[in-house]
C-alpha cells in the first residue's frame, strides 16, 4: 500500500469466511483478479489470513481478508480457526462462501447465527455454480430466501462481477466520528508539534500525524507543523492565536511549558483514544498508577510491529517514566501486532498505544476485554500527560463540544 493510500485501519474490512475447500481463496483471487491466495485441492491450504486492499466503488476503500477454514481440525487447526475468529471480530462486512455441491454443516449454521447476532452486513456466495442444475439452485434459494445470495464460480468467473457490485452497494452501519475536525471552525489555526529524532521515519510522517493533518484540512482549518524546538518561534510568528496545539506525546513536557495557558493542548495519541477507543475509561486507567505496588505486572501493548530502537517508547521510555513516577519496581510484558492476551487478569494495568494501525472494532474489543475482566487500561498519550501533571489540561479542548 502506498504512503498516500487509505490506511488499512480506515478501510471497510470484508472478511471472507467458510469451511475448508468451499473455495474462499479461489473466490478472493477472482474478486481481486490476482493469484494472491494459495489455492489447492488439499484441505486447510490457507493457514494465515491473507489481506488485499482495493477500491470497491461506490463503497470506497476496502480490504478483503481471506481466512482459514472455520472447520479446521487438530492443534494447528485450532490455532488457524482462532485467527479466523480474530478477523471476524474486526470485520465490518461478511462474505460467507458455501460449496454449492455440498450441504450445510453445523459449523456453518453456528457461524451464520454469530453473524446475525452481530448484525453485520452479510452476502452469501454459493460457489461452484457451474456444477449446479436449476433444482439445486432452487434449494439454496429456499434456504436463504431472506438473505443476499448469489451463485458464483471462482473457476469460470461466473457471477463474480455481480458479487463485487453487490458488496459495493452495501454500507456498514457507522457512527459519525472525527479525529480532530469537530474541534475546529473554518479558518482557525492548529499547530502540530512533530519531533524529528531517531525514532521519526525518514522522509515521511507517522500515520496519526498524517491523519490529523487530513482531518483538520477537512474542517477548513489551517494546520501548521513545527518541531518542539521551534514551537515558541512558530507561535510568536502566527498572525493570530491558534485554537489548539497537538503534540507527539513524547514531547508533552517540553511543549506544555512552551504553550501559553490560553491555548488548548493535547496529543495525537489522546486524539486516537477518543477516535477509536474510550477516552473516559482510559483516563481512569491512568489514575490507577497511584495504586501500583512493587511486583505488579504491567502489559504494554502495541497494535503494529516495528524495529525496536534503543530509546523505544513502549519497551524503554514508558517503563522508565512509570517507575520514576511511582517509585515502584514493576514487571513488564510486551505484545505487538495481532497479539493480545485473552486473559488479562494477571495484569494490574494495560498500557496501549494509540492503535492507529488497528481498526475501531479491534481497538474497542481490546478495551472491552479489559473492562470485562476488571483490568484498568490506558493509552500512551493519556498516561504520559498524567505523569507530567497535565492530563486535565490535555482534555480541556473536548469541553468545547459539550
Amino acid at each position: 500500500m502506498s504512503m498516500n493510500s487509505t490506511p488499512a485501519s480506515e478501510r471497510v474490512h470484508i472478511g471472507i469466511f467458510g469451511i475448508r475447500n468451499a473455495g474462499k481463496s479461489s473466490l478472493m483471487n477472482a474478486i481481486i483478479n490476482q493469484n494472491l491466495s494459495v489455492v489447492s485441492e488439499q484441505k486447510g491450504t490457507t493457514t494465515d489470513p491473507v489481506r488485499k486492499a482495493m477500491e470497491l466503488l461506490p463503497l470506497g476503500p476496502v480490504v478483503f481478508v481471506d481466512t482459514p477454514g472455520l472447520d479446521d481440525e487438530g492443534k494447528l487447526g485450532q490455532l488457524r480457526t482462532k485467527k479466523s475468529q480474530d478477523i471476524f471480530r474486526q470485520a465490518d462486512m461478511v462474505l460467507l462462501v458455501f460449496d454449492g455441491t455440498g450441504s450445510l454443516t453445523k459449523t456453518e449454521h453456528m457461524f451464520l447465527e454469530a453473524v446475525q447476532k452481530k448484525k453485520l452486513p452479510l452476502v452469501i456466495a454459493v460457489n461452484k455454480c457451474e456444477l449446479l442444475d436449476e433444482e439445486a439452485k432452487k434449494r439454496w434459494r429456499e434456504k436463504f430466501s431472506d438473505k443476499l445470495l448469489l451463485f458464483v464460480s471462482a473457476e469460470t468467473g461466473q457471477g463474480v462481477q455481480e458479487l463485487k457490485e453487490c458488496l459495493a452497494s452495501l454500507k456498514p452501519e457507522e457512527e459519525q466520528r472525527h479525529l480532530a475536525a469537530d474541534l475546529f471552525k473554518e479558518g482557525e489555526f492548529a499547530v502540530l508539534v512533530i519531533p524529528i529524532d531517531s525514532a521519526a521515519p525518514k522522509g515521511r510522517l507517522i500515520l496519526p500525524q498524517q491523519q490529523t493533518i487530513r482531518d483538520i484540512l477537512e474542517a477548513g482549518a489551517i494546520p501548521v507543523m513545527t518541531r518542539e524546538t521551534e514551537l515558541r518561534q512558530t507561535l510568536s510568528k502566527l498572525s493570530e492565536k491558534p485554537k489548539l496545539v497537538i503534540t507527539d506525546s513524547q514531547a508533552f513536557q517540553t511543549v506544555a511549558k512552551d504553550t501559553p495557558e490560553d491555548i488548548y493542548l493535547t496529543s495525537f495519541s489522546i486524539l486516537m483514544a477518543r477516535y477509536k477507543g474510550d477516552l473516559e475509561w482510559q483516563t481512569e486507567g491512568a489514575r490507577t498508577l497511584e495504586q501500583l505496588e512493587d511486583g505488579d505486572k504491567i502489559l504494554i501493548a502495541e497494535g503494529c510491529t516495528h524495529h525496536r530502537q534503543c530509546e523505544d517508547i513502549g519497551t524503554v521510555k514508558i517503563p522508565k517514566w512509570i517507575e520514576s513516577y511511582t517509585g515502584k519496581k514493576l514487571d513488564y510484558v510486551f505484545t505487538s501486532g495481532g497479539q493480545f492476551p485473552d486473559d488479562l487478569t494477571e495484569y494490574s494495568l494495560v498500557v496501549h498505544c494509540g492503535g492507529c494501525t488497528l481498526n475501531e472494532k479491534e481497538m474497542k474489543y481490546r478495551i472491552h476485554k479489559a473492562q470485562e475482566q476488571g483490568v484498568p487500561i490506558t493509552n500512551y498519550g493519556v498516561l504520559i500527560s498524567y505523569i507530567n501533571g497535565i492530563l486535565e489540561r490535555s482534555l480541556e479542548v473536548f469541553s468545547v463540544l459539550d
